[in-house]
């Protein structure tokens, strides 16, 4: 293992060495570049099949020290491992063996893997993708044989400096939750959570209207002590000044999350902090409203960058003390064709697998959406079809300049041929740009257009004066 500290900033007394072992800055050479990319609905090789317009694409990413994508599938023969489970993110999502080799041929380096879909084919699933990444020499994080493993940072070294990456995630389905060992019972392989507690908002008068239905309804309970909330069937009520939802992050997986942040920094030059979020739901072009909060702790801990994807459309972008919040990148790659489908998901859009085949099953799945308690959540607009490749690039330590290159995912190809990404062509690069532009104006960074790639440019000193 490499020492804790850069080689260019020799330890001259231990109290020096205490220093920078506790700093939270950025250590990386000059020219440390960072292509970051949203969520890889990815299920079957592209590198060796014909996509226009796709190797344009991966040409943003050559001279990356780091091609980072969050991995929302299982890479696994599904004749030989694991099986589909009741709980699922919504679909399943499952990818051919060979995908371990194409990704690494696009230049991915480095993926998150907690997500909805971390154990939509069991643990076996689980494990298959583990082992397909590290054959590939991809570094992942996010999930493992108990919550310790899922949770720690995981380490890619470039020649400009070591990377960490903690992954976590805040939708996920209850069961893929991991654990540690607790006295005899060992711990429980899955992902690493986020764990948030929803509340829905509604107005005072509301809110009143709302604690006389509790009042009128048998309880066994007395009501409680906070009477800024009402809670009905477990589900919580709180007065605000518009309808919405709200959510307050479990203090334990903050704690756990951000001490996983710190150590991943002390042993790297560079840290991410990622994320997969869907909240308050794909309707939302907003954060929900714990995230920036839970985000700058992040990087107040050492992260270097900050990425949310789970929404499947782009939302703001944030500078913080002069690094990257990303509260959502969209889909990168967003292949609508599965196959296989398990039965709970014929089951669920009304199908017979004995007469319909899965692609039929799929087209009802985009055109309805996907299963939610709150309902069917439809992902089947243009919005989540275009999206960004977000490079950032570094001198003297600091984030120097952030390019968004637009791309679109082929909307209006057929079912079997879209999903797989080529740089947006005018007007729709200016578009995508537009509402970048719009949605990120509140967090502050100004973005330029300039010949079709969005710009954010830092000037020296800029992290001491980010807010």
């Amino acid at each position: 293992m490499g020492s804790l500290v850069n080689s260019n900033r020799p330890v001259q007394d231990e109290e020096h060495a205490l220093d920078t072992v506790g700093s939270i800055a950025t250590h990386v050479e000059n020219g440390f570049t960072m292509a970051a990319v949203g969520d890889l609905l990815y299920a079957r090789p592209v590198t060796k099949g014909y996509h226009p317009g796709l190797a344009d694409v991966l040409k943003i990413f050559h001279g990356a020290d780091v091609t980072f994508g969050n991995l929302e599938t299982n890479i696994l023969d599904v004749q030989s491992k694991g099986c589909p489970q009741a709980e699922y993110g919504g679909a399943y999502l499952i990818s051919a063996p060979e995908l371990g080799g194409d990704l690494r041929s696009m230049g991915f380096n480095m993926v998150s893997r907690a997500n909805n879909h971390t154990l939509d084919w069991g643990i076996e699933g689980m494990r298959e993708t583990t082992r397909a990444l590290d054959e590939n020499g991809i570094t992942h994080a996010g999930a493992g044989e108990n919550l310790a493993q899922a949770g720690a940072a995981r380490f890619l070294e470039t020649p400009r400096g070591r990377v960490a990456l903690v992954s976590f995630a805040t939708t996920f389905e209850p069961m893929a939750r991991a654990c540690d060992q607790a006295g005899e019972a060992p711990g429980r392989p899955g992902l690493n959570p986020l764990r948030l507690a929803k509340s829905i908002v509604v107005t005072p008068e509301m809110l009143e209207n709302l604690r006389q239905v509790r009042e009128t309804l048998p309880w066994y309970a007395p009501p409680p002590k906070d009477a800024s909330r009402v809670v009905i069937g477990g589900v919580v009520f709180k007065a605000g000044q518009k309808a919405g939802y709200s959510f307050e992050p479990n203090p334990r997986d903050v704690d756990n999350i951000l001490r996983n942040v710190r150590r991943g920094k002390q042993f790297a030059d560079f840290c991410i902090a990622t994320n997969h979020g869907h909240e308050p739901g794909e309707f939302s072009r907003d954060p929900a409203d714990y995230e920036q909060t839970f985000a700058r702790k992040t990087i107040d801990a050492g992260a270097d960058a900050y990425i949310n994807h789970g929404p499947h459309h782009v939302r703001a972008i944030e500078i913080y003390k002069g690094r990257p919040i990303f509260y959502g990148l969209g889909n990168f790659f967003n292949e609508d064709l599965r196959t296989p489908v398990g039965a709970d998901m014929f089951e669920t859009y009304g199908k017979d697998p004995r007469v319909d085949t899965d692609a039929e099953v799929t087209v009802d799945e985009v055109a309805r959406g996907y299963p939610t308690p709150e309902g069917f959540v439809s992902i089947s607009g243009a919005v989540y079809y275009e999206s960004v490749v977000a490079v950032s690039r570094y001198e003297d330590n600091q984030l120097a300049q952030l390019r968004l290159y637009p791309i679109e995912l082929g909307r209006s190809k057929r079912l079997a041929n879209r999903g797989v990404p080529r740089l947006a062509p005018e007007p729709q690069a200016k578009a995508i740009l537009e509402r970048l532009q719009t949605l990120s104006k509140p967090f502050g960074p100004p973005i330029e257009i300039d010949n079709g790639v969005g710009l954010i440019r830092l000037q020296p000193g800029s992290a001491q004066r980010s807010v």
